[in-house]
């Protein structure tokens, strides 16, 4: 089947030839003019053949063959000019533009098939890259190693459109042709002629300072980019061809396949450890679950008073606890010392603030943290544990000054991940794999994937917008307690829970367990803690109790999940 372009302002032609090419098991666009023609072969990279009607409304169609045949992706499209004009003068010139075929009307069944047999032979797109058998001869590379070279340069130029879309304001030379010469060595590495063309030229308009030119420079990347994944992949359907739907679940599926096929141990990873941490800084807010962030919405646009709903919401969710935390400890209060309490900040902050903070919230479809046994039902039990069981650690502790804030503390402890998914949505999937099959921490992989773990851009986040001090604390170092030099006892007691409920499978926060879960006395948060506590506490009796509420935790989390 062919992708045919008819450029005809006459509806009973339109309706003709989707009438004929429909007889041939083909599938034919109408255009009306040129900007709508010019549209359609942007966005439908897939288009295999123009039919051309040289008489337009108010335009001629020879100028928009000529505009075709001066494009460095286009001018090899074949088009084949069908039209009432039949002047020895125009038909003279129109052969000098190279068309296919000039064909008087009315429409002839056989002629327009023939027409589409001939572009289809040798489909135009192909003259766009050098041909695989010979250019791997002559590199002496596999396939498989031109296809991945490809594979890297349409990724480069993803992440090189915001760039050059920058770059009629920033107009810096130097910049920009550093990373035009970077594009144009790896095109021309891997034979892809037409972007070559393409980069030679706009090195040549920010040579003579031509910025303006750089205005379409991202859709001209863009159907480049296009260009060489339909070539890797010709059963793709072009973004163009598709829904709003369809286009965010390709791109989703584009970025997904960028995350998880990187090679970080050769390359380094995605994004540096700087960027990522500013990016999460720039988070105007704590990211929250779509769902969890409708819930909060619905419940706090009502009228009513009563805040138990809310309370009940924000206890239960670290996103949301982190938020109205920040929110909070913005406003002008009484108190002289910092709101540490959800529910003291859900009182503080009222109806009318709560229904202002869900409106702006961030959101972050469940979806993308389910990478199976992990989903954001896993996630949430696993930080409701560790709240629960940092309370009940401090309290057997005696650290009973600690117990509010522990649970607090245990429910924020891994929100690094939710900014993550924001950030990055699918570095965190690319992250939890690599930690499995390498067998190192999540920390370990964030590393190689960010450059950083997400507690360090958690706590960047966290102390940029204003959440307690101690609370930051505990984020960064709730896996590294030995490290921690301020709140050592509440981060000891997070840690100790978040060791229990990771060997008692209290849900699942994405790291890896030993199959033989040690004793808490053999555990980093326990040697932190043992010199703060009486010398006759019992662990022995502690650990018991401590598994006995995690298996408690586990039946009334099932007990939820099955009602849900």
């Amino acid at each position: 089947m062919a992708n045919v372009l008819l450029l005809d302002a006459n509806e009973v032609a339109g309706r003709a030839m989707q009438g004929i090419l429909a007889r041939g098991h083909h599938h034919c666009l109408v255009a009306a003019d040129s900007a709508e023609a010019w549209k359609i072969l942007h966005e439908r990279v897939n288009v295999d053949l123009v039919f051309l009607e040289l008489e337009l409304k108010g335009e001629k169609g020879i100028g928009f063959l000529q505009q075709l045949r001066n494009d460095c992706f286009l001018k090899q499209i074949p088009v084949v000019v069908y039209t009432t004009v039949g002047d020895h003068a125009t038909v003279r010139t129109v052969l000098q533009l190279k068309v296919q075929n000039y064909l008087i009307k009315p429409y002839n069944d056989e002629h327009i098939l023939r027409e589409v047999i001939k572009a289809t032979a040798n489909p135009w797109r192909a003259l766009q890259f050098e041909e695989e058998k010979s250019f791997c001869a002559q590199l002496g590379i596999a396939p498989a190693d031109l296809r991945a070279m490809r594979e890297d340069l349409a990724a480069s130029i993803e992440k090189s459109l915001a760039f050059f879309e920058s770059c009629s304001a920033s107009r810096n030379p130097p910049q920009v042709l550093a990373r035009i010469d970077a594009l144009t060595e790896k095109a021309e590495a891997c034979g892809v002629w037409g972007t070559v063309e393409y980069l030679g030229l706009l090195k040549e308009k920010a040579e003579k300072d031509d910025w303006t030119f750089f205005k379409r420079c991202p859709e001209d990347l863009t159907y480049a980019r296009e260009l060489i994944l339909l070539q890797l992949d010709p059963k793709r359907v072009p973004a163009g061809a598709l829904s709003a739907e369809e286009k965010e679940a390709q791109r989703e599926s584009e970025a997904r396949a960028l995350w998880m096929q990187a090679d970080v141990d050769k390359s380094g990873p995605m994004v540096s450890g700087e960027e990522a941490m500013l990016q999460g800084e720039a988070l105007p807010a704590c990211p929250a679950i779509d769902s969890v962030a409708a819930s909060f919405q619905m419940t706090a646009d009502r009228t009513t008073t009563n805040l138990t709903q809310i309370n009940d919401l924000v206890a239960q969710d670290p996103a949301l606890a982190t938020q109205v935390l920040i929110a909070a400890n913005h406003l002008e209060h009484d108190e002289m010392t910092v709101i540490d309490d959800p529910r003291a900040a859900v009182s503080l902050l009222g109806n009318i603030k709560l229904s202002g903070i869900a409106k702006t919230l961030p959101t972050i479809p469940a979806r993308h943290m389910h990478v199976p046994p992990i989903s954001w039902v896993q996630f949430w039990m696993f930080q409701m544990g560790v709240a629960r069981l940092a309370q009940f650690t401090a309290r057997n502790l005696e650290f009973d000054s600690l117990a509010g804030r522990a649970h607090t503390a245990g429910l924020l402890q891994d929100v690094g991940k939710l900014i993550l998914l924001k950030l990055f949505p699918f570095a965190f999937p690319a992250v939890v794999n690599y930690a499995r099959e390498h067998k190192v921490t999540l920390a370990e992989a964030e590393k190689k994937y960010l450059g950083c773990t997400t507690r360090e851009i958690a706590a960047r986040f966290a102390a940029k917008q204003g959440l307690p001090s101690e609370f930051c604390n505990v984020i960064r170092w709730a896996d590294a307690p030995d490290h921690a030099s301020d709140d050592i006892e509440l981060v000891g007691v997070v840690s100790l829970a978040r060791d229990l409920c990771l060997y008692n499978h209290v849900g699942f926060s994405g790291e890896m367990v030993r199959d033989i879960a040690p004793s808490l006395e053999e555990t980093t948060a326990w040697q932190v803690l043992r010199p703060r506590v009486f010398p006759s506490f019992n662990i022995k009796k502690f650990e018991s109790d401590a598994h006995a509420l995690c298996s408690e935790l586990k039946q009334s989390f099932a007990g939820k999940q099955q009602s849900a």
